[in-house]
């Protein structure tokens, strides 16, 4: 397998790439005869083609042969367009599917896509027929289906577009049968449809329409020419098809009863008619005859209408050729009033029961009359004086029925006399009397010893215990005394009574069929029904109550703790707990009930057992002493829970206890890893916890201080709502309206005191009387229950439902009662009317059996006591008192042969022929009823009416013909009737044995081989019938068969196929063959014409002569066209008989076609760095001819560098052979020679131009080694800098220079953005005005390529200077020019000359000899006193101040720089000649701003007046606390959710949450000096609670609305709220803690 999957793949690689040389192919799919310029696709598109390069690579459609190009290419759009008219039928004749072939040529680089189109059919092409005209000449005598073959039509279209089916025109005798060749065509038959008459139509023409299947349709006619041929085709036809008469019963014999008559159209021997009957049995036969030549009817024998009221026979009426017609001949028999009525006893009831209503039938009388009609009809009456009367039922049947109430006591037995008489003139009368006796009957239903049964069972019973057993007594007799016990129908809890319980129907004992549950069912009732085995059977019912007693089965199921609680500790114990302090509580619940539901708690461990104790039966736990400093911190108990039933069942659960005052002291708490990341965060919560908390003490200190003052009870703050979790409940467990453990709901108030050392528990009134479950799970009130449970008599539902099954019980038993009796009785009428006897008893025996021969024990088959049938007077009897041919013997009981028994003189050709008796017994009456079978035996031979039969058949008779002979007569019946024909062994005929629908049997002689009447003129036959009797009886007759002359040889082909060989180019009138057929017939029969049965126009190249058989070329014969022609011809006689032959001719190729070269793709000019072997055109080699003549050689001159390359068939690869230099050889001419293998071998050549292209292997070489460019700054954008240049001495686009700068950035700006350079020049512009404060100089990079492919490139730097300008003004620095002070500079009086005053600071944003400064003072007050530097700025004093010098000096300073031109600004300099300032006399006068000086007054009042009210208000709180004493108060109350546990599905926490049916509500009052805790249970306030979950949620004012006044505590909530969101961490903890 390996190996051969390597060489299929080796093999596949192989054809893939010699059938893929291409780059892809591409295929459409086109209708034929497309106008041209129409586009068949975008073959750029669909190729992935560039649609821009199309034109330059020389994009172009070829074909593979360089025949006709039937596509071209639109460079433009890329669209494939057609090019030529494309006609399919021309260019593939009937080929299935033509595909066009084409090819797409590119060029730069080479490439060559194949294109397949697939050219669609279109209907442009009629169906035709060969011939005008179609002459078929058919004998009138032909049979109805005969065929008859007609020419086909022709149809260049191929597939639907074909021929598809042919039409005749509607005609009255022929229809068209449509048949298909295996090629696919259509070929049609005349069928006979309607059989022909001469005498009626001589000719028939015909229209015979072909028509193809496309779209319009089109068709072609034909007109076709029957010519009818006489034959012997009339057959007598009777007057009358049916021929009836009327006669008397007992007419005498020779009497005449009717005349038939036929009539024949056909003349001489064909019209004389005999008559005869077609079968009639030896019984008719013998009562009547016809004459043959009269056809008259006359009485033969003795008519009895009591034997038979109708005969019914076929009469024949036969022409001298034997063809025969058929009619029915009725002879109806009237009757007369010959028989008297007898009365027949069919059944009779006796005893009769006593209690039988009126109207009930007891007997069953027949009278019979073999009469008919008014002489049958029958009037029957009884005496009078007894409570009975006749009832007419069905034909000749009376009813015997009761007219009024019987009493046994007084009458037990009835003689009635029975009276019949018909409606016959005379009327006759016969009379018979009946005996009738009364019986008792059953009226006593059963009844139950006691009123009402009660059975008690335990849950958990074995299924089948016994419960109780119920019993009933019923005084009838026999079977109605017998009791049957059984369950009614009815429901307990949705489920069938019977899949609870059962009962014994025989002994009353009641089963349990399930195990019972407590907990699902506690009680429930059941109807128990006795029934009686009367008929019909009475029943009574009982109600049957079962009570269920609770078994211990459910251990206690622990609500809290929850098991899955997941906190280090659950309670939180403080430290100064005394002995007997509340600790927390275990809540448990149980499914059972009484005291099997009452627990009791016990610690089973602990880790200080003397520490806690737990309540026996509350389940709180207390602490057994003071809690001391050397207990263990954390106490971890284990609680078991126990019920009360035997044996007992528990359930345990843990308890974890921290004994600790604060949660901080948790040693796991302190271990709580710190957060580097969260301390910014913590600081933050610690200043807000800082501020916060000292507001909250200063409002604690507030409210104190108010509390304090007023003197009132305590009130509560805060309330919390402790909604304590649901443990785990089973699944369907309800605790409904309190029926667990806890029976009422817990609520607790807790008081803490000074001085308490007890904590107690108070119980307060509960809540949950009127409250109804949350689920309304059951939806019965306590009352139902009480109803159904308390009281088991009083059960209103489960009694109500017994009754309604009771009446509905009942009403179906009396329904049923009813309609079982109205069954009965109709059944029971039915029965006595079909069979009004005891019993029945048939016997099957042979036909002539011997007086005396045993038929059965009759005795023995009725079961009859045989010592009695002598008392009893046995006798046989006939139900019409006819003939009695059996008896009995009284000693053995047999029914004995009495008299002779022939089966066809009772029943003749009945097919069962059963004699009727009857049995007949007395003392009492009874009657049975016997039916004896007569079997037929064969002692009857098949006889023939008619000594031989005669026929005249044509030979032209087809095989198959079928000729009817006449029956066979056999006496007997069954398979000793005729059973079968045998026919004489001989050539030409076989038998075929029909049955007819009565079972009859017929034969057919059928034409098994043609006849010929040259060979044989007469046939003589012999047909023998036989039955299927032992020993087998059998008869004969002579057929005697004439042959008929008739045109029936065809012409013979001397072979069935034909075959010549013939050399393509052959001239004209060559023969080809000369084909040949004899015709055995003579004359006109015997002339043979030849022609071609059916011939395309392109196989019209040959020509057949009608007379001799020669074929000769009428045409062009071309290999290259057609290899082979294959044609029918057909040899047919003058009457149109016709016989076909095939003619295949094959022709031989000729060297006729030189080698067509053709240049499929070239690539020039060729790159002169090619590789070797680089392929550089595509060549394609035709040759038309085939096998050696086509095989071509292809070759090239020598001395160039290429070489031809094989590739696919027919394709040649042009590759180069070294390497080009086009320095050297710019252009090479290759002649390409291609030589074929033909004898004589031909040739051709193909000259090929190529040239060598240049390629770009120079990049650009740039003039010098850098560029520099200088420009002035504030240039303007777009000027020019400098211009650089490089040189390629490559040739056209490959020397073609184009610059461009390199990217690059230039202080973080883009370098394009400052410059730019002409792409042909190589001139280089300033984008932008350039700074040079800013930027001096800079750097880019310039590339100089060409536009070659790949294009090469060089660079070259260029350096850019920027020159300064004197663009900016000297900016001074100091003295500011947005100086306000009213003086800039103090000048001692005592200065000198030459002491510096003050310094002018200027800077300038130029560089070099623009920002040299020069100071100068343009203005001043005394232009002696100062004097500045010039390049310095500094003031100074030129002389001593003198007392004389004004005090105010202002000076103006002018800054100029050395530019061109030169840029300057000035400044203004306040000097003030003092040595304090104190003597200027402008100080004095400075306004104060009163603005600042209030605001800061306001500020030193608003700060002494907050820090008195402060204190004041520390003062006032001090004075108020320790001046009023109060009780201590409520600080803070907590509302902590308790998480719910789990509960399971379908479990329904009923108004609460497991055993308590109240939330907790907790009231704390701390107090000082209080060491102890109390709590004290006070009303709850659940009414208004709200869930657990939602707890924590409630805003201060709800709080307000719930608890009337809480005028002081709305931060209460708010700390709650801040509280539980600052300590997540420990929120869970906490709530469980609690």
């Amino acid at each position: 397998m390996g190996y051969s999957r390597f060489s299929l793949h080796c093999g596949l690689a192989f054809v893939l790439l010699a059938l893929h040389p291409v780059y892809g192919d591409v295929s459409y799919s086109i209708p034929e005869e497309m106008k041209r310029g129409s586009i068949i696709g975008n073959i750029a598109k669909d190729l992935g083609l560039d649609l821009g390069r199309l034109s330059a690579r020389k994009a172009r459609v070829d074909t593979e042969d360089n025949n006709v190009q039937y596509c071209g290419v639109n460079l433009n759009t890329g669209d494939l367009i057609v090019q030529e008219r494309i006609d399919r039928e021309g260019l593939c004749a009937k080929k299935a599917s033509c595909v066009l072939k084409q090819e797409l040529v590119l060029e730069n680089p080479l490439e060559l896509h194949r294109i397949s189109i697939r050219v669609q059919d279109i209907n442009d092409n009629s169906p035709q027929f060969k011939e005008e005209s179609l002459r078929i000449e058919i004998h009138e005598s032909a049979d109805k289906g005969a065929h008859f073959l007609l020419d086909e039509a022709h149809d260049g279209d191929i597939g639907e577009n074909a021929v598809q089916g042919y039409s005749l025109q509607q005609n009255d005798h022929f229809k068209l049968n449509v048949n298909t060749k295996d090629g696919g065509r259509k070929f049609c038959e005349l069928v006979l449809d309607k059989e022909l008459d001469r005498e009626d139509k001589k000719e028939i023409m015909l229209l015979l329409t072909a028509f193809d299947g496309g779209s319009p349709q089109r068709s072609g006619t034909v007109v076709i020419h029957v010519t009818v041929l006489d034959a012997n085709d009339n057959v007598p036809v009777f007057s009358q098809t049916v021929y009836k008469a009327s006669l008397a019963e007992n007419s005498p014999l020779d009497t005449l009863v009717i005349t038939v008559s036929a009539t024949d159209a056909d003349e001489g021997m064909y019209g004389e008619v005999t008559y005869g009957f077609s079968h009639v049995s030896s019984e008719n036969s013998n009562e009547f005859s016809l004459n043959p030549k009269s056809g008259e009817v006359r009485v033969a024998g003795a008519i009895d209408h009591e034997k038979a009221s109708l005969y019914e026979m076929q009469i024949s009426a036969k022409d001298g050729l034997g063809l025969a017609s058929y009619a029915n001949l009725i002879i109806e028999i009237t009757d007369i009033n010959d028989n008297a009525p007898v009365i027949n006893l069919k059944s009779l009831s006796t005893p009769i029961p006593e209690n039988v209503s009126p109207g009930t039938e007891v007997g069953i009388i027949n009278v019979q009359d073999r009469d008919s009609e008014t002489n049958r009809q029958v009037r029957c009456s009884i005496q009078q004086g007894v409570p009975f009367k006749l009832v007419p039922s069905i034909k000749n049947y009376y009813s015997l029925v009761t007219t009024g109430q019987l009493d046994r006591e007084l009458v037990s037995d009835y003689n009635i006399t029975i009276t019949a008489t018909d409606e016959g003139s005379p009327p006759l009368s016969s009379s018979k009397t009946v005996q009738l006796s009364v019986a008792d009957i059953n009226d006593n239903p059963p009844v139950f010893e006691e009123q009402s049964y009660s059975a008690y069972v335990s849950e958990n019973n074995k299924p089948g215990s016994t419960l109780c057993s119920v019993s009933a007594r019923d005084p009838d007799w026999r079977q109605n005394g017998t009791v049957i016990y059984s369950l009614l129908p009815g429901e307990v809890n949705g489920a069938p009574v019977s899949s609870y319980l059962s009962v014994n129907g025989d002994t009353g004992v009641i089963h349990a069929v399930r195990s019972f549950d407590y907990e699902q069912l506690r009680s429930f009732k059941v109807q128990v029904m006795a029934r009686d085995n009367g008929s019909p059977p009475l029943s009574s019912n009982v109600s049957v109550s079962v009570f269920i007693s609770d078994v211990n089965d459910n251990s206690p199921q622990i609500l809290y703790p929850a098991p899955e609680g997941n906190s280090f500790m659950t309670e939180l114990v403080p430290k100064a707990a005394h002995g007997g302090s509340l600790v927390s509580k275990v809540i448990a619940v149980d499914a059972d009930s009484g005291q099997n539901a009452w627990l009791s708690y016990h610690i089973v461990k602990s880790t200080d057992p003397g520490l806690f104790t737990i309540g026996l039966h509350s389940g709180e736990i207390r602490t057994q002493r003071d809690i001391s400093e050397s207990d263990s911190m954390k106490q971890n108990l284990i609680v078991s829970v126990k019920d009360n039933g035997q044996p007992s069942l528990s359930a345990t659960c843990s308890m974890y206890l921290l004994i600790s005052d604060n949660l901080a002291e948790v040693p796991e708490l302190k271990d709580i890893s710190y957060d580097e990341k969260n301390s910014k965060l913590t600081s933050y919560l610690i200043i807000a916890l800082v501020s916060v908390s000292t507001f909250f003490l200063t409002f604690i200190i507030i409210i104190l201080g108010v509390r304090f003052c007023r003197r009132r009870k305590p009130r509560l703050l805060f309330d919390g709502a402790v909604a304590i979790p649901s443990a785990y409940l089973p699944p369907n467990y309800a605790d409904v309206d309190g029926t667990g453990t806890l029976r009422s709901t817990y609520n607790y108030d807790a008081y803490l005191t000074t001085g308490s050392g007890t904590s107690d528990f108070k119980f307060v009134t509960s809540y949950n009387d009127n409250t109804l479950p949350a689920d309304q799970t059951l939806r019965k009130s306590p009352s139902d229950f009480a109803d159904a449970f308390g009281d088991c008599d009083d059960s209103p539902e489960i009694h109500t439902h017994g009754v309604s099954v009771y009446q509905s019980g009942l009403s179906l038993a009396v329904t049923m009662g009813y309609s079982r009796f109205s069954l009965h009785c109709g059944l029971a009428f039915i029965f006595l009317v079909l069979h009004p006897v005891y019993g029945d008893v048939s016997y099957s025996i042979p036909e002539e059996m011997k007086r005396g021969s045993i038929i059965g024990n009759i005795a023995k088959d009725l079961g009859l006591d045989l010592g009695r049938l002598s008392a009893r007077k046995a006798r046989i009897d006939t139900e019409d008192n006819s003939f009695k041919y059996c008896g009995v013997n009284l000693n053995t009981g047999d029914l004995i042969v009495q008299e002779r028994i022939d089966r066809e003189g009772l029943c003749a050709k009945k097919a069962s022929c059963v004699l009727k008796q009857e049995l007949v017994l007395e003392n009492p009456l009874e009657l049975h009823r016997i039916s004896i079978r007569v079997q037929d035996i064969n002692d009857n031979s098949p006889q023939f009416k008619e000594e031989s039969l005669k026929f005249e058949i044509q030979e032209s008779a087809v095989k198959g013909a079928a000729f009817l002979l006449d029956e066979a007569h056999d006496g007997d019946i069954g398979e000793n009737a005729v059973q079968g024909y045998s026919l004489q062994q001989n050539d030409h005929f076989k038998l075929n044995v029909k049955t007819k629908g009565g079972g009859r049997k017929y034969g057919e002689l059928v034409l098994d081989k043609e006849l010929d009447r040259e060979d044989k003129k007469e046939i003589m036959l012999l047909l023998t019938a036989f039955d299927g009797g032992s020993p087998q009886r059998s008869g004969t007759v002579v057929i005697h068969v004439t042959v008929l002359d008739a045109n029936d040889n065809v012409p013979v082909f001397s072979q069935t196929v034909y075959r010549a060989n013939l050399p393509e180019n052959s001239p004209l009138d060559t023969v080809v063959l000369v084909v040949s057929a004899t015709d055995a017939d003579e004359g006109v029969n015997g002339e043979v014409t030849y022609g071609f049965d059916h011939v395309s126009d392109e196989n019209q190249v040959f020509s057949l002569n009608p007379k001799t058989g020669e074929v000769k070329v009428a045409g062009s014969i071309d290999y290259e066209r057609e290899t082979s022609y294959e044609m029918q011809i057909s040899a047919k006689d003058a009457p149109g008989l016709a016989s076909y032959a095939t003619l295949i001719i094959e022709i031989t190729d000729i060297n006729d076609n030189t080698p067509v070269i053709n240049l499929k793709s070239v690539t020039t000019p060729i790159p002169e760095n090619v590789s070797p072997g680089t392929e550089v055109g595509i060549i394609n080699v035709q040759d038309r001819d085939s096998e050696t003549n086509r095989q071509v050689r292809c070759s090239i001159q020598q001395g160039v560098p290429f070489k031809l390359v094989p590739s696919i068939k027919n394709y040649y690869s042009l590759v180069t052979t070294g390497q080009l230099d086009r320095e050297l050889v710019s252009d090479y001419n290759i002649t390409i020679t291609a030589t074929d293998e033909g004898s004589p071998p031909l040739s051709s050549s193909k000259t090929v131009q190529l040239s060598v292209a240049d390629i770009n292997d120079n990049p650009p070489v740039f003039e010098e080694q850098s560029y520099s460019a200088y420009v002035s700054e504030n240039n303007k954008p777009g000027s020019t800098l400098c211009s650089v240049s490089a040189r390629d001495p490559d040739w056209r686009q490959n020397g073609t220079v184009i610059y461009s700068l390199l990217p690059g950035e230039v202080n973080g700006a883009p370098v394009s953005s400052y410059l730019s350079v002409n792409g042909d020049t190589g001139v280089i512009h300033a984008v932008r005005s350039f700074d040079y404060e800013q930027l001096r100089s800079f750097k880019v990079q310039v590339m100089a390529r060409d536009n070659g492919s790949p294009p090469l490139s060089s660079n070259v730097s260029v350096s850019v200077f920027i020159s300064d300008v004197n663009d900016n003004s000297p900016q001074i620095l100091y003295p500011a020019p947005e100086g306000n002070s009213f003086m800039t500079e103090l000048v001692p009086k005592a200065a000198h000359g030459g002491s510096l005053v003050s310094k002018v600071i200027a800077v300038d944003a130029d560089s070099g000899q623009n920002a040299w400064l020069s100071y100068h003072i343009v203005k001043s007050t005394d232009p002696g006193l100062f004097t500045i530097g010039l390049h310095s700025g500094e003031i100074r004093t030129q002389r001593d101040i003198s007392e004389s010098d004004s005090m105010k000096q202002n000076l103006i300073v002018s800054v100029k720089d050395n530019g061109q031109p030169s840029l300057s600004a000035t400044c203004s300099m306040y000097l003030l000649i003092s040595d304090n300032l104190a003597e200027v006399p402008e100080l004095k006068d400075i306004s104060y701003d009163e603005k600042n000086s209030k605001l800061t007054s306001y500020l030193i009042i608003a700060l002494v007046s907050v820090s008195t009210f402060f204190l004041t208000f520390i003062i006032i709180i001090l004075g108020v606390r320790f001046c009023r004493k109060r009780k201590p108060r409520l600080l803070f109350d907590g509302a902590v959710a308790i998480p719910s546990a789990y509960l399971p599905p379908n479990y329904a926490d009923v108004d609460g949450t497991g055993t308590l049916r109240s939330t907790y509500n907790y009231d704390a009052y701390l107090t000082t000096g209080s060491r102890t805790s109390d709590f004290k249970f006070v009303t709850s306030y659940n009414d208004n609670t709200l869930p657990a979950d939602q707890t924590l949620r409630k805003s201060p004012s709800d709080f307000a609305d719930v608890f009337g006044d809480c005028d002081g505590s709305p931060e209460v909530g708010t700390h709650l709220i801040l509280l539980d969101s600052h300590q997540p961490r420990y929120a869970n903890q906490r709530r469980t803690a609690v």
